[in-house]
């Protein structure tokens, strides 16, 4: 174990001081130790494990000194067998401990993490949208990664090595005094000269990992942009293949050079170690061979205290950075409790009700909204900033009323940022409204429980979502319990069954990142045969044909007729042809409904609707 000691050693000193700098909020020791409250049971195993193992550690010098002093000496060779047998069997028990104690800090800090991250993957999932829209997707995933897996690395390094090394310091240097407190009191004379240079060593370390974080951070990022579908295609457009490769080079050799220089520094530090090591070896070795010779210490004790000291060293270096190691976890745990602490702005009544799965009444009262702060829903760590942005608040929808009776198509229509798409994300309630009300079926949607809500409608955006999976995947995401039939009676509707069938692979080829492998108008009939599964009661269509082709269009808009029939839909018009035959239009301009009605009613008033008609067929008719 003496070996494996100091390489505990090494990683605790190696760990990153600058954490001690950084103040973390009271109470978090507590909720930390909180999240071992399940594992009670097994820490007492480890603690017991660890006594165990630092017994055995405490035993086998003093067989030695047995060994020598009453065997070899005196040559009694039925002693010199029965006692290396011993120190054999209590060296196969000493490893088997110290794998027992391995797997049992491991599981400990394992399912601490995945509570952990499971805790915080449900958390963020329960955040606004408003969230997503501001914090940065790649600070999201380092702290379900990297702090939490961070924080795995510290809590177990804790149990491993600070447990572990507390009672085998406190053993080792008790068998010492009584063996000869002067080569004891000697030894921990020589403790400083072997830790200072182990520490000078362990802040090179410490530059050098914190050094190649960065510089495999900035590779890695390359890499995210580069290789992601929309880099990899602004990359090939602009045509500079060698100009990429350059960059990724200069940056990789940074890294692989980084690598070899914190290899060299790691042997150092462990020579460093195994240097001041050999000192106090030597130490024990010359005084107490002048006290042997000179018949106030034996030949065999001698030999016990040697192999106590090269136990010794290894855990008091480990410990010296006890500060360090806690700090670390610490640090972790406080970024993943900041954002467990981050209360999601949409949140559930306790005595919500449930909007029945019926034909669809929507009205939107009087409603004045305006996005949330940056203060109010999101961290300026997660937005890589030092504080959140303070911009004014500012209305972007004002008195917006009108009703869409049940089975009505409405259409919102009017120029980009007049706040069409923020009046439909009302309705499925990712945002919450300042004043006024959204009803559905006369329930205000912050009554009602978000998976009744959620469960009546269905959308479909401009940019159709699909993940990195199968086809089937993608629609069972929709009715997870779907039957094939099912599946095959939704493609078919959306006009798409015979391409999907025509594929090798049919239902269970790949749509690739984003559905890239498809083209828009396939990706559009994909999602709604997704919402076609669903079956809402309402659907919200946010320019699902905006820059398409006529053919795919003119497929989408049959697909849109089934999607449509008998539903309360909202639709967001980007071509005012397809919505010609609308109950009811809403012509929007900054935060406003400055009109409304029918298509014929609104060409008669020669308003903004009529303005934007005749340019839109007017640009129309150029390009023909």
């Amino acid at each position: 174990m003496g070996s494996a000691r100091l390489m505990g050693a090494m990683r605790s000193l190696g760990r990153d001081d600058s954490v001690l700098s950084q103040k973390v909020k009271p109470g978090t020791a507590k909720r930390m130790l909180r999240f071992s409250s399940p594992y009670l049971g097994l820490l007492a195993l480890f603690l017991l494990v660890v006594i165990v193992d630092a017994i055995v550690g405490i035993i086998n010098p003093l067989i030695y000194r047995d060994l020598i002093n009453n065997g070899i000496l005196k040559g009694n060779i039925a002693l010199i067998k029965h006692l290396a047998i011993l120190v054999a069997a209590l060296g196969v028990i000493d490893a088997a401990l110290g794998v027992v104690q391995t797997y049992l800090s491991a599981s400990v800090g394992a399912r601490i993490v995945l509570s952990l991250r499971t805790k915080l993957f449900e958390h963020i999932q329960k955040m606004p949208l408003a969230f997503f829209t501001r914090a940065q997707t790649g600070a999201l995933v380092s702290r379900l990664n990297t702090d939490v897996s961070g924080a795995q690395s510290a809590y177990t390094d804790i149990l491993s090595n600070v447990v572990g090394n507390i009672v085998t310091v406190a053993l080792v240097l008790g068998a010492m005094f009584v063996l000869s407190w002067q080569i004891t009191v000697a030894a921990m004379i020589l403790v400083p000269l072997f830790l200072f240079p182990a520490r000078f060593w362990g802040r090179k370390l410490q530059q050098i990992t914190r050094e190649s974080y960065n510089l495999s951070s900035d590779m890695n990022s390359l890499m995210v942009e580069r290789f992601n579908v929309a880099g990899a295609h602004l990359a090939k457009l602009f045509g500079r293949p060698q100009d990429e490769s350059t960059a990724f080079e200069a940056k990789a050799s940074r890294v692989s050079d980084i690598g070899v220089t914190r290899a060299i520094y790691g042997r150092l530090f462990f020579a460093a170690l195994m240097i001041m090591a050999y000192f106090a070896t030597a130490l024990a070795y010359g005084w107490g061979g002048v006290l042997a010779v000179r018949h106030t210490l034996d030949v065999g004790t001698v030999v016990a205290l040697v192999s106590y000291l090269v136990r010794l060293y290894g855990p008091l270096a480990g410990l010296s950075n006890i500060q360090v190691s806690l700090m670390t976890a610490l640090v972790s745990f406080e970024r993943v409790f900041e954002v467990l602490d981050l209360p999601p702005m949409i949140q559930e009544k306790p005595n919500a009700i449930s909007i029945p799965k019926e034909a669809a009444r929507i009205v939107f009262d009087n409603v004045m909204f305006r996005y949330p702060t940056a203060s109010e829903v999101s961290l300026a760590s997660l937005e890589s900033v030092a504080v959140p942005d303070k911009l004014p608040e500012k209305t972007v929808v004002y008195d917006i009323s009108f009703v869409a009776e049940p089975g009505e198509l409405v259409a919102l229509v009017g120029p980009s940022g007049a706040g069409k798409t923020t009046i439909t994300q009302l309705v499925p309630r990712l945002y919450d409204v300042q004043s006024g009300s959204v009803t559905i079926n006369g329930i205000d949607v912050r009554d009602a429980k978000i998976e009744s809500l959620h469960q009546l409608i269905g959308t479909v955006t401009q940019e159709a979502h699909l993940f990195h999976d199968t086809i089937r995947a993608n629609l069972l995401y929709a009715k997870p319990d779907a039957t094939d039939a099912e599946l095959k009676d939704a493609l078919r509707a959306a006009q798409i069954l015979p391409l999907v069938e025509s594929l090798p692979k049919e239902m269970e080829t790949l749509v690739g990142e984003r559905g890239y492998r498809f083209s828009g108008g396939e990706k559009q009939r994909l999602a709604i045969a997704r919402l076609l599964l669903k079956a809402p009661e309402i659907v919200i269509l946010d320019e699902a044909t905006a820059h398409l082709d006529s053919e795919s269009e003119a497929a989408i808009q049959r697909a849109f007729q089934v999607a449509l029939r008998g539903r309360t839909s909202l639709v967001i018009a980007h071509r005012l042809s397809t919505i010609l035959q609308a109950d009811q239009i809403l012509v929007v301009k900054d935060g406003h409904i400055v009109d409304r009605g029918t298509h014929n009613e609104l060409i008669e008033r020669q308003g903004l609707y009529a303005d934007l008609y005749r340019r839109q067929f007017a640009d129309a008719e150029q390009r023909t």
